[in-house]
């Protein structure tokens, strides 16, 4: 579990600025940005049987994100469970690894006419196909992509994010404040947790993790402690993208199309569903087929 550090209760630790601006960066550029990239980018660069600009970006942030998130835990001024952060770092690069395939060829099928904001039975592209059974198969790619991968992926994540904020409270008042540079980097941070939740489909783990956020928070209160700028940066921006959730439900809560696709008690479109239904018509890629 590594070495012990005996100033665990009393050393702190500044904003990290270099970390959390890399990591919101690379969120951005490399998970939020590989679908774009892939529809942006000519097929001739990228032909539909090979890696698409976008997987290649994914195959990055796989590596990337992991070791941002060892170089987070590496600076927190209290000693964490490193067994569990190294099996969680594994699991980790296997969801996203699973995620990355089946992702690849989901998003590649849209320059063949398949539609997001319906489910796979239901796509023109795929209902007719013959024998039957490739529909199965079909299905279970989705699966890998939408289900196991998201979950090997998305619980470690918001595991370790959790574990970094176990380690981020200070007994000195002074110390409980953000710097300006952890104020400008709120807004994108929390605009790509919005876009992680509702793209992943993770709104349940998401709030369990801001639930427990919440309850150490006052757990720790009652010892004196308080959260220090890197936890209140985390904390704020969880809260910011609780807000994000709530007005993109809203705005999209008459939406019959994407009610049928989420028809379950809580009802989170993906962007990307909305993309398809609502804007598809702005790129012409796959008219060329």
């Amino acid at each position: 579990h590594g070495a012990v550090k005996n100033e665990d209760t009393f050393k702190t630790s500044p904003f990290h600025l270099d970390l959390w601006f890399y990591f919101t960066l690379q969120n951005w550029v490399l998970d939020f940005g590989r679908p774009i990239a892939m529809i942006i980018l000519p097929l001739e660069w990228f032909p539909l049987n090979k890696p698409s600009a976008g997987d290649y970006f994914h195959m990055a942030y796989n590596v990337i994100t992991p070791f941002l998130l060892l170089k987070l835990i590496e600076r927190s001024p209290k000693t964490l469970p490193r067994s569990m952060i190294y099996v969680s770092i594994i699991m980790f690069v296997m969801g996203a690894s699973i995620h990355l395939v089946g992702d690849s060829v989901n998003h590649r099928l849209i320059f063949s006419g398949y539609q997001h904001h319906l489910s796979v039975r239901e796509n023109p592209i795929i209902k007719n196909l013959k024998p039957e059974t490739l529909i199965d198969s079909f299905e279970l790619l989705y699966y890998y992509d939408e289900y196991l991968g998201h979950s090997m992926w998305y619980i470690p994540f918001f595991l370790i994010l959790f574990i970094y904020f176990t380690g981020c409270f200070t007994p000195v008042e002074e110390e409980s404040r953000m710097p300006v540079a952890a104020l400008l980097l709120m807004g994108p941070s929390s605009l790509y947790y919005w876009y992680l939740v509702t793209e992943g489909q993770i709104f349940i783990l998401y709030i369990f993790t801001f639930f427990a956020m919440m309850a150490l928070v006052m757990h720790q209160k009652r010892k004196g402690l308080v959260l220090d700028s890197n936890g209140l940066f985390l904390f704020y921006s969880f809260i910011i993208t609780l807000v994000l959730i709530a007005l993109w439900v809203v705005w999209l809560w008459n939406d019959k199309t994407l009610r049928k696709k989420y028809p379950g008690v809580i009802y989170i479109p993906e962007p990307w569903a909305f993309y398809t239904l609502h804007m598809s018509n702005l790129h012409p890629a796959k008219e060329s087929f």
